[in-house]
């Protein structure tokens, strides 16, 4: 499942449950679809509610920083717990700066 919220300019996306290869494809396109409609400024991936993620959740982060990029926006990745904040920091993903 998929949340999402805009304002502000925000487009906040709450992410949920497992993000693996079978799920990854599907967010990515209800993500950029809605980037090219809103243009927004910032673009929010919360991962309170990720349970597990494989390298599919870091082509998906890698992708969004693309694709919000493309539009004059920025990304910021949000709460995100240790277990997956730890495999962020390995692909180096973190330097980027989009972890808050």
């Amino acid at each position: 499942m998929l949340n999402t919220d805009y304002q502000n300019d925000t487009l906040t996306v709450y992410l949920t449950g497992e993000i693996d290869h079978n799920r990854a494809a599907s967010i990515r396109a209800t993500i950029d679809s809605q980037i090219n409609a809103l243009r927004p400024r910032t673009l929010e991936l919360d991962f309170s509610r990720v349970s597990f993620m494989d390298s599919s959740g870091i082509g998906l982060i890698m992708g969004r920083y693309r694709s919000v990029g493309l539009v004059g926006g920025s990304l910021s990745v949000t709460n995100v717990p240790d277990g997956i904040s730890r495999i962020i920091e390995l692909s180096g993903v973190n330097t980027l700066g989009v972890l808050r």
